[in-house]
């Protein structure tokens, strides 16, 4: 078999920011194993640093216990490390940096402690307008332990609770200067809250297992941890868990439903395959991609194979849709040890490698139709191709199920300058002579809709319109300049 290293293929994938998992238990039994499991769930929005911070609602009121380390959610906890972790109410964070730099002092959950109280907050996605909000706190005093936008919304959110009647209102009002992508969850001493932006960018979901609460950013954590999907926080939305049990909703940040934008590549890409969120089963989005692709991309091939993991759903419904038999090209080892992925180039050659095999004898002398979900700057797909090639299959036809990247992001998604995107300096005929592909197609940008059945997306990094307007310059990683 043919070895490629796993972290050759994450350099080429857009990644996103985060993971956020939440619990309040009422009945007043320790959570922080219960978010270790939920985070261990979300591991695939954030593998660079992880945290929990966990409070007792009947215990000395503002003492939190926390702790983050870097790396991998299995290697940031041991056993004993969460036994000593007391609380009935607390917020975990896994985390890949799009703004601030990858260090220990960057990881989430923030506590801060303030004349109210304390807060632990977690946040997923990305401020287009972080730097002024910052600015407007350094002016007035504030001094700032990180480089990241969540220590700006932690500080507007202690501030606003000055003048606030609640911390929820607080969080209301604070979240109603942000510009973005926002998926919040926030541990007070005695409330569990939720937020999530007017656009719905990024996920958020509340579950209920027993007599407790959960918010977290995809609903297969929900799974993991035995709990019972409620509802998903709804763009716009304040969610509050009190001590009494009751849910409470705000809805005063919400904006018309056709204003929407949520991000269409969380159903491409992000999101784990078995979660569902807004109502679509991130599965079946799949499987459309690919039937679409096989409809406007046929080919005559011998096997459809997709890149895993998120090249896998579109790969089956590639082979539903056009007849084709669905098979595995490609195996990962899954018993590599102690790893980590970071976003820099340096840092991903220091850690430990992991390979993605091709398996000879399922490719050798077969047509092979090959599914991937994107190309950034196509070194990946490249290498993935040839080494279909020198494994023995005869053709390897490339199809994509997503549009040409031709625009970056600015909420929450490392889709980098449009100068490092291939699609912007080469036509599909061009790129596919890169790749080494005998044919290549990608999906219909006009597929989008249909895929996420309907809802309002953000297809900004593909069309350059987004559901509001970016900042003049890309200001994305400014903070540690």
């Amino acid at each position: 078999m043919l070895e490629i290293e796993r972290e050759a293929v994450l350099a080429e994938k857009p990644r996103e920011e985060c993971g956020v998992f939440g619990i309040y238990d009422l009945d007043g039994s320790d959570v922080a194993s219960t978010i270790y499991y939920g985070l261990l769930a979300l591991q695939h929005r954030g593998q660079e640093s992880c945290g929990i911070a966990v409070s007792e609602t009947q215990g000395p009121k503002g003492k939190v216990t926390s702790h983050k380390d870097m790396g991998l959610v299995s290697e940031g906890f041991t056993e004993e490390r969460l036994q000593s972790m007391r609380g009935d109410i607390g917020v975990g964070h896994a985390r890949y940096s799009t703004a601030g730099e990858s260090t220990r002092e960057n990881a989430q959950p923030l506590v801060l402690n303030y004349v109210k109280g304390t807060l632990a907050l977690a946040h997923n996605g990305n401020l287009i307008n972080a730097l002024s909000l910052r600015h407007d706190l350094e002016y007035t005093g504030a001094i700032f332990q990180t480089t990241i936008d969540s220590e700006v919304i932690a500080y507007h959110i202690a501030r606003e609770r000055l003048r606030s009647g609640t911390v929820e209102e607080a969080v209301q009002r604070a979240t109603r200067k942000m510009q973005g992508a926002y998926s919040l969850v926030v541990m007070s001493p005695r409330k569990l809250i939720g937020a999530r932006d007017p656009y719905g960018f990024r996920p958020l979901c509340i579950g209920k297992r027993d007599n407790s609460y959960i918010i977290a950013s995809e609903t297969c954590a929900l799974d993991t941890i035995g709990a019972e999907f409620v509802r998903d926080v709804y763009p716009g939305e304040v969610v509050t868990v009190t001590e009494d049990g009751e849910l409470h909703s705000d809805m005063k940040n919400a904006i018309p439903e056709d204003q929407q934008g949520r991000c269409i590549f969380e159903y491409i890409y992000f999101a784990r395959t078995d979660t569902r969120f807004d109502g679509i089963s991130v599965y079946e989005a799949r499987i459309k991609a690919g039937r679409f692709l096989a409809m406007d991309s046929p080919v005559e091939a011998d096997l459809v194979v997709g890149v895993p993991e998120s090249g896998n759903g579109a790969a089956l419904g590639y082979a539903m849709e056009s007849g084709i038999p669905y098979g595995m090209a490609f195996m990962k080892n899954s018993y590599v040890g102690r790893t980590f992925i970071r976003p820099k180039q340096s840092s991903r050659e220091q850690s430990v490698k992991v390979k993605l095999n091709v398996i000879r004898e399922a490719v050798e002398g077969k047509r092979i139709v090959m599914i991937d979900d994107s190309i950034v700057r196509g070194t990946t797909c490249s290498l993935i191709v040839s080494m279909l090639k020198e494994a023995g299959a005869k053709e390897v036809h490339v199809r994509i199920s997503s549009p040409p990247f031709l625009w970056p992001c600015y909420f929450g998604t490392d889709i980098p300058v449009r100068e490092q995107l291939l699609a912007y300096n080469h036509s599909i005929e061009e790129i596919r002579d890169i790749i080494g592909a005998d044919t290549l197609g990608y999906l219909g940008i006009e597929r989008l809709d249909a895929m996420a059945g309907g809802l309002p997306i953000c297809r900004g990094c593909f069309s350059g319109e987004y559901p509001l307007a970016p900042p003049e310059e890309d200001i994305r990683g400014s903070y540690e300049r």
